[in-house]
């Protein structure tokens, strides 16, 4: 696709999502995470979750069990315009854990995120992110 002032704005609209997802993730707000999803996004972690709904029931576990107090960092290494209104994202990340060393194994990832674009602006479709086994992007 080619550069212009539009999918200039539309790479930034993209990018927010990841602050979007860092800060939910920061608030341990499973309401705040699950809206970065469509309806009918599907999310493959340890787990597979499908919908709004089963992501923001699984998030929210998480945030009263093992993620409690935890934040993530995410960093984009790539994003891409398959059409005007679908994404590609690429990102790295870490969980940070309180009490738990930043480079403990385990807690770093590579994702990759499909947007779309809606009446609602740009939402997580399908998510999957894998353990890195290096921190090279």
């Amino acid at each position: 696709m080619v550069e212009d002032a539009r999918t200039g704005t539309d790479e930034k609209a993209v990018r927010a999502v990841v602050d979007g997802v860092m800060d939910a993730w920061a608030a341990n707000d499973a309401d705040a995470f699950a809206s970065l999803f469509d309806t009918d996004a599907s999310l493959i972690g340890d787990t597979y979750m499908r919908g709004r709904e089963g992501i923001r029931a699984f998030m929210g576990q998480g945030f009263e069990g093992p993620y409690k107090g935890s934040s993530v960092v995410v960093e984009p290494l790539d994003v891409r315009f398959v059409r005007d209104d679908v994404a590609l994202l690429v990102t790295k990340g870490r969980v940070q854990i309180p009490g738990v060393p930043p480079e403990a194994p385990d807690l770093a990832f590579f994702a990759t995120c499909t947007l779309v674009r809606g009446d609602d602006g740009w939402l997580i479709a399908a998510y999957q992110n894998s353990k890195a086994t290096s921190e090279d992007g």
